[in-house]
């Protein structure tokens, strides 16, 4: 029978050391908790392979956010009842039908076990578990409300989710069409357009402007196609290489928040994410510095996180949360008014919860507006596009036509 050493905490709280024989590491634990011990480290003997490997959430495990939150609103339900946190996640880590999102919750498990709490045990999987959530879970712990922290967070995410799929939804239809607007205009220039250009060639008269401009980029496409190519795929990496620099990120970031359309759209968003994460974390018992820097890290937009970064700073210095966000520029004035009246009431979470339901159905509206919006806008740059070069190619046989007409 294999040996494990291990060292651990009696009930007296005195460190000890030993060693015991066991059939498996499980079957140890079970062995040494009989003996009302708290388990620091346990390893096998000889081999100095300790209990607990590199955290599973530093790895690629992907855990969608629908498991996510399954997840939490059960783990709330069982912490309500009463059942240990050690027997809620072996209870969900048994549910779940994701291998990697198992072992984590194992992990977690046996964390817990030894002592640590949930939200330390939460830490080591920070690719599944996001700085926000652990510390909703910290201040649940801390005020003897996990229960409620989870069900907050859990509807929280659902929100969130929700106005990703929403805004996602409503841009892959204009991407597909462009797209295919692209594919189509390239297939006409690369294979219509030499067709029509051998017949014009017979005509033996000089071909309108427009036709000879598409004629020569026809040409030029065909002659340096490769090296259209190769600088599109150039340009896609460069593009990928200055969004990911801290002064690209920023540039980009700043642009979406002032673009014709879509800008109005990102900063209601940006706006419902800042208020309703704040709330959840003010009502949970987060210091509002602390919330504000989660809120700055979790926010998903670097010019966004920068104003919030000033806010906390001024915060820090004495001044109120609502005159350094008027100063950003980033939050509108029925924002900046409704925060400074939640301050002065002492009722902060209640005006940010009121403020993120307001700006989640102008988001829903604006959603609603942008599709009906984008169709026509669509419908109109086919026309131009393709149309223009349909036009371009028969514009020799109209004037061909009314030659022969006179």
């Amino acid at each position: 029978m294999p040996k494990f050493t291990y060292t651990a905490k009696d009930k007296t709280g005195r460190t000890m050391k030993g060693e015991i024989e066991a059939a498996d590491k499980k079957a140890a634990l079970d062995a040494l908790r009989e003996r009302e011990m708290l388990i620091l480290k346990l390893e096998k003997a000889g081999k100095g392979m300790a209990i607990f490997s590199t955290p599973v959430g530093s790895g690629k495990v992907k855990v969608s956010m629908e498991e996510l939150v399954v997840f939490t609103r059960q783990m709330a339900t069982m912490t309500a009842a009463g059942i240990t946190i050690v027997g809620s996640i072996d209870t969900l880590a048994d549910q779940t039908s994701n291998p990697g999102f198992n072992r984590t919750l194992l992990d977690m498990r046996d964390a817990v076990n030894t002592g640590a709490s949930l939200s330390e045990a939460m830490e080591k999987h920070v690719k599944i578990f996001s700085e926000y959530f652990v510390n909703m879970v910290k201040a649940g712990e801390s005020s003897g409300t996990l229960d409620d922290v989870l069900e907050r967070v859990a509807s929280y995410m659902e929100k969130t989710n929700a106005l990703q799929k929403k805004i996602q939804s409503a841009l892959i239809y204009p991407s597909v069409v462009t797209f295919m607007a692209i594919a189509i205009t390239l297939f006409m220039i690369l294979k219509v357009v030499p067709v029509f250009k051998d017949i014009f060639s017979g005509f033996g008269a000089d071909l309108p402007i427009p036709t000879q401009i598409l004629i020569t980029i026809s040409e030029t496409m065909q002659r340096y196609f490769g090296f259209c190519i190769m600088g599109a795929v150039g340009f896609v990496l460069f593009i990928k290489w200055y969004i990911v620099t801290p002064g690209g990120k920023l540039k980009i970031d700043e642009l979406k928040l002032q673009l014709p359309v879509f800008g109005p759209l990102f900063k209601k968003v940006a706006v419902s994410k800042f208020t309703r994460t704040l709330s959840t974390l003010v009502k949970s018992g987060v210091p509002i510095l602390g919330a504000l820097e989660i809120v700055a890290k979790t926010s998903g937009n670097v010019a966004v996180e920068k104003s919030i970064t000033n806010v906390k700073n001024s915060v820090r210095e004495g001044e109120s949360i609502a005159t350094p966000m008027e100063k950003s520029g980033i939050f509108p004035p029925l924002v900046t008014r409704m925060v400074a009246v939640g301050e002065q009431s002492g009722e902060l979470e209640k005006m940010l919860s009121k403020i993120a339901d307001f700006y989640d159905e102008q988001v829903d509206a604006s959603v609603d507006g942008l599709t009906s919006l984008i169709e026509p806008l669509v419908i109109a740059f086919l026309g131009i596009v393709i149309g223009g070069v349909v036009v371009c190619m028969f514009l020799p046989i109209f004037k061909m036509s009314s030659l022969i007409n006179m």
